[in-house]
């Protein structure tokens, strides 16, 4: 596994979704907190709950190699001292499909650990079309 010390949760996001993309297990559970309390819940999935179930949803996942794109719009964040709160629309193409983007509803929380910020929960909702702005200001609430 890839040993990354991110120094914010912004940076650990960024991680996230570059590791989706490029379908690269060791990237994307680098991101993941070493916790047993990791939780992620895949548009349509069931949740998975600990780090053995989490990288199995991934790898299941990357199995067909990299073919998602992301566009993130709507970013609204609310950051603390060891928490930070992250609610993004992700617009989600497949590589060589024409077809428009499918839109998700992300919300992902970070914890700082004794390593830098790393990612506790992803849980993400597929949305109908005409719930997801197309473009938005990102901000941030404090």
């Amino acid at each position: 596994m890839i040993t990354q010390n991110y120094a914010t949760a912004q940076e650990v996001e960024q991680a996230f979704y570059r590791a989706f993309e490029h379908a690269d297990l060791g990237e994307m559970m680098a991101v993941w907190a070493e916790e047993e309390d990791i939780v992620c819940v895949h548009p349509g999935g069931g949740r998975r709950s600990g780090v053995v179930e989490v990288r199995e949803s991934w790898r299941q996942i990357f199995s067909q190699g990299p073919r998602l794109r992301f566009r993130l719009v709507g970013s609204r964040v609310f950051s603390g001292r060891m928490l930070s709160v992250h609610s993004v629309y992700e617009h989600v193409t497949v590589a060589g499909d024409p077809r428009p983007a499918h839109p998700v509803l992300s919300t992902n929380i970070y914890l700082l650990t004794d390593r830098g910020w790393r990612m506790l929960v992803h849980h993400a909702s597929p949305l109908a079309p005409e719930a997801a702005p197309q473009e938005a200001a990102p901000s941030v609430l404090h």
